[in-house]
């Protein structure tokens, strides 16, 4: 085991949060190891006047740090799960996922209001909110807004929206749940794939023994089931594909949002399972889905 884990983030503010939860985690089973922070600027982060669409998709919050940890420059990565594109290389598997946090999104208004007006703009550049939102606030425009909260809140005040969206699990993180204006439940927005879960990320080959200490059974299987019903739907963050499991003792039920670009239609279905078989529902669900649903 290293004497010395160098951990990789991206800059933002919650990022390195993030990667200090797992460091604190780390510490607590292993008191004698030094744990360090590595910051990097990945290219998602600093190209935020086009979409992710556009410009290649979630690969680009991980790039840097995979680069990084590839070349041995760092030994672990961490991640909000919902930021990591559907395939992930083989040699630099997801070592744990952390117990979950809150899943849901939330909508913060800009200051001064309590809710969307008619005609109102809300700040989203993710198509899954979209799709969901447009049945929630119908009347309403959409206008994308990219960059860390930070970026994202110094935008809603100054730059004519009237509502963002943001994941809670974040703003927990960031102590600022007190300016979320609107929970939606996970029935009325399905989350991301993976939302409020962190992934630490390593090398393969190389172990960790405090690694299955750390990472969360159920949230593990939860997250399997909802990543493979995404990847099996094409899934990325341009996609406005969108999964949630629950573990109910040794099931999981999980639900998933489908959209049918042809005509813009979306559905919702749920399926149940063995929670050992995490990746087949996930799978299967979005298989039936494509083929009743499926242009």
């Amino acid at each position: 085991m290293c004497s010395v884990i160098r951990i990789g983030s991206r800059e933002s503010r919650l990022a390195v949060v993030q990667a200090e939860i797992v460091k604190n985690k780390i510490q607590e089973i292993a008191p004698q190891t030094e744990v360090e922070i590595v910051t990097m600027k990945t290219t998602g982060d600093q190209i935020l006047d086009q979409s992710l669409e556009k410009i290649g998709g979630k690969g680009l919050f991980v790039k840097e740090l995979d680069l990084a940890l590839g070349e041995g420059r760092i030994d672990l990565a961490v991640h909000s799960l919902k930021d990591m594109p559907a395939e992930i290389p083989k040699e630099l598997p997801i070592l744990a996922y952390i117990k979950r946090e809150e899943p849901r999104d939330v909508l913060v208004y800009r200051p001064g209001e309590t809710s969307v007006p008619e005609e109102g703009v809300i700040g989203t550049s993710s198509r899954r909110r979209m799709v969901q939102l447009a049945k929630l606030y119908p009347g309403r425009r959409f206008a994308g807004i990219r960059g860390n909260v930070q970026t994202r809140l110094a935008k809603l005040e100054k730059e004519g929206y009237d509502a963002t969206v943001l994941a809670a699990a974040g703003l927990a993180r960031l102590g600022m749940r007190q300016i979320i204006g609107r929970y939606f439940s996970v029935d009325e927005m399905i989350p991301a794939a993976g939302q409020g879960v962190l992934a630490v990320q390593g090398r393969e080959g190389e172990e960790f023994p405090w690694a299955e200490r750390i990472d969360d059974p159920d949230t593990r299987a939860t997250s399997l089931a909802e990543r493979q019903f995404t990847a099996e739907l094409g899934g990325d963050c341009t996609s406005p594909a969108a999964a949630f499991a629950e573990v109910r003792k040794e099931e999981i039920r999980l639900t998933g949002l489908f959209f049918r670009e042809l005509d813009g239609s979306s559905f919702v279905e749920s399926i149940c399972g063995e929670k050992q078989k995490a990746r087949q529902i996930g799978e299967l669900l979005a298989r039936r889905m494509k083929k009743i649903y499926g242009s």
